[in-house]
């Protein structure tokens, strides 16, 4: 199994020498789950510093949460950064790949500054200066700064939910297909926050 790769500067600095001086970083998360809406970071690096979290900045998915909490505080400190939702209801009405362009736009729509180049996760935007990059999260730093602060405060709400919604183990699975997740759907049915139009709801609501 080959390591993952550590991201690195290359597109920032390809937009900063195309005269860029704000570039963001932008990507999802909580595409996957069968609960809780799908969040959107943003995070926006100027081109003249350099921060020590760089160097320890990896895509949220290969991080353990204390690692993914610490680089959060770190980023967040030191960046213009903003946070986007899209919530189940609205995954259920327009499907997830409009919903995953929605929480982009809204997470860029609530930066204190307008960026003059975004990469992307793989997502094409209808804005000006969009750079898609397959794999964003793993080879650009301030993707994968977008995907740490968006895993961390998702993974914060799904916390809150889960005593709201008893059962389910969202503390755990953050609304993730884990078997055992999958079990107490199918003893219990779906709660409010469980997205109808995935498969295994649908097929649990409909017995309900």
């Amino acid at each position: 199994m080959s390591a993952a790769p550590i991201p690195s500067l290359r597109f920032e600095r390809e937009a900063w020498r195309q005269g860029a001086k704000r570039v963001a970083g932008v990507d999802e998360v909580g595409v996957g789950p069968l609960a809780g809406p799908v969040a959107a970071g943003v995070v926006v690096l100027p081109p003249r510093k350099r921060f020590p979290w760089y160097e320890t900045v990896r895509d949220s998915k290969v991080l353990t949460e204390a690692q993914r909490e610490e680089l959060s505080a770190q980023i967040r400190a030191t960046v213009p950064f903003a946070i986007g939702w899209a919530s189940h209801e609205e995954i259920d009405r327009i499907g997830i790949l409009p919903a995953r362009r929605l929480c982009m736009l809204r997470a860029i729509e609530q930066l204190p500054l307008r960026p003059d180049a975004i990469i992307s996760d793989a997502l094409d935007l209808p804005l000006p200066g969009v750079r898609p990059v397959i794999d964003g999260d793993a080879l650009s730093v301030a993707v994968a700064a977008a995907s740490v602060v968006a895993k961390v405060e998702r993974d914060h709400l799904m916390v809150a939910y889960c005593e709201q919604y008893h059962g389910y183990g969202f503390c755990r699975n953050k609304g993730y297909p884990t078997p055992d997740h999958k079990r107490w759907l199918q003893l219990r049915g779906p709660c409010p926050i469980h997205r109808r139009s995935f498969a295994p709801v649908a097929q649990t609501s409909f017995q309900w």
